[in-house]
């Protein structure tokens, strides 16, 4: 895993060349752009346990067979560990919009959930859902201006949406 910073490096030692004025530029404009993927990180982080318990609810009212006996989410035990899977869902996601890079999210996280879930006979389906109602939750916090640094977030708000689609998507 590597951060903008070192990829930027690394792309122009294996040219050999020095870093041009539009790749310092863009890593400038990054570095500026810093403090609202901090605050956009923050809040998601300071409201992980609600993004979670919200979006499994709303999943559960949805697709109640989920918590009928017999379904994955049935029994304390199961109930836990959907939570638990939301939440490093959730974690990893955050990693990767403070990075701004969603390999850490790709490697540590994604790469062969979906095989898993499918030799748990866990529904990808019903898990995709899970992340896309965290992923509205999320967005509507950060989306929140109150105590954000001013400034045009659409990009990072694109950005956020786009590591949750990822999970999604990796997982349905």
């Amino acid at each position: 895993m590597l951060d903008a910073f070192a990829k930027v490096v690394a792309q122009a030692d294996t040219r050999g060349e020095y870093l041009s004025a539009n790749q310092i530029d863009a890593l400038i404009a990054m570095v500026a752009d810093g403090n609202k993927r901090m605050d956009a990180v923050n809040r998601i982080t300071s409201n992980s346990s609600k993004i979670v318990a919200d979006a499994a609810r709303a999943l559960f009212a949805e697709q109640p067979a989920l918590i009928a006996p017999g379904g994955n989410a049935y029994t304390n035990r199961r109930m836990a560990a959907c939570l638990r899977d939301m939440e490093i869902i959730l974690r990893y996601v955050t990693y990767a919009i403070f990075t701004g890079d969603a390999s850490v999210l790709e490697d540590r996280c994604l790469n062969g959930l979906r095989e898993t879930y499918l030799a748990l006979g866990t529904p990808g389906a019903s898990v995709a859902a899970g992340v896309s109602k965290m992923k509205d939750a999320a967005l509507s916090i950060v989306g929140d201006t109150n105590g954000i640094t001013l400034g045009d977030c659409s990009s990072l708000m694109s950005e956020i949406g786009g590591y949750f689609d990822k999970a999604a998507a990796s997982v349905a």
